[in-house]
């Protein structure tokens, strides 16, 4: 598995992966509009995200194995002064799953967030009834501070979140 920062040139292989894997990601997650899905809306989507990591308000990786795009891990909601912090998010393929990968590339990301951009705080949600993404930032040395109760909307029902943080080591 291979991590990169997002470039313009994998437009083509992030569409494919986020057509592909739609239904599966919005069991766990609010849908993305349908708009995201047509071309035009994928591609100012594609153009926005670009300019925000050229802006320092978000940094999106790609996870490959070789020519196909398997996950994203983004960074999103940095806040410069006076907090140094951005909110981690992150999605794998489920044929991927059970891998490791997501353990190993938002280990890779945390490297990227704490040394090259500089951030000292990362935050993160996960549904209590997502314990393999609990799972992932546990081993990953998060620290859960929060459970926030019926905190969202989703298909109807409303959800709780648990909040979790990593803080760059100090020294």
């Amino acid at each position: 598995m291979d991590l990169c920062l997002l470039s313009a040139a994998d437009a083509p292989a992030l569409w494919t992966f986020e057509r592909a894997h739609r239904a599966y990601f919005e069991q766990w997650v609010q849908a993305r509009p349908d708009r995201f899905y047509s071309a035009e809306g994928f591609a100012e989507e594609m153009a926005a995200s670009l300019q925000r990591q050229t802006k320092d308000q978000a940094f999106h990786y790609l996870m490959w194995e070789g020519r196909t795009v398997v996950g994203r891990i983004n960074l999103t909601q940095v806040r410069r002064a006076y907090f140094h912090s951005a909110a981690l998010g992150y999605r794998v393929a489920p044929d991927c799953g059970g891998r490791g990968l997501a353990s190993q590339a938002v280990g890779a990301v945390l490297q990227q967030a704490f040394s090259t951009h500089q951030l000292q705080r990362i935050e993160a949600v996960a549904r209590p009834e997502n314990q393999a993404s609990v799972r992932v930032l546990q081993k990953l040395g998060f620290t859960q501070f929060g459970h926030s109760r019926r905190s969202f909307e989703f298909h109807g029902q409303w959800c709780d979140l648990l909040c979790f943080e990593r803080h760059r080591e100090a020294g």
